[in-house]
């Protein structure tokens, strides 16, 4: 008797050709870009933690949202996130979540998170290039730009 067995498939797919994705290059781009793309009427309410994906020229591949949490947190589940960026194929990711108080500082936890996920894309040669804060009013907190990266 044969074993049967479920067939996995990986597959991307672009909606929109890559040649005319924003080109992320500050922290200032990326703020504005994942500003923009932020459900305005949870930002307040809940936090949510997203990865901008990009290929070797800073191009945007997408945004994925991985996950919504409560007022005061969210999970991040590593191999759920390093999935969604090898499966996208990126090269660089930029980190973002969002702190419903506006409060711009990170916590331990915020710190602790980013290094290990750094230390992760270390394995698989995909940059971290920075983690944003980002608050209600449109502010962000860059861990590139103040040399938490």
């Amino acid at each position: 008797m044969k074993n049967k067995v479920n067939e996995i498939i990986v597959s991307y797919k672009e909606k929109q050709a890559i040649s005319k994705a924003p080109t992320i290059t500050s922290s200032l781009v990326a703020g504005k870009l994942l500003y923009e793309n932020w459900d305005k009427d949870t930002i307040s309410l809940k936090e949510t933690f997203k990865v901008l994906l990009l290929n070797n020229s800073n191009k945007v591949k997408g945004i994925y949202e991985l996950s919504q949490g409560g007022i005061t947190g969210t999970l991040v589940d590593l191999r759920v996130l390093y999935a969604v960026i090898l499966k996208s194929l990126s090269v660089a990711v930029i980190l973002a979540h969002n702190h419903p108080s506006g409060k711009l500082i990170p916590s331990e936890a915020d710190k602790h998170l980013t290094r290990k996920i750094v230390k992760a894309g270390n394995y698989f040669d995909v940059k971290v290039l920075d983690h944003l804060i980002v608050v209600p009013n449109g502010a962000y907190y860059s861990f590139a730009d103040s040399g938490l990266l």
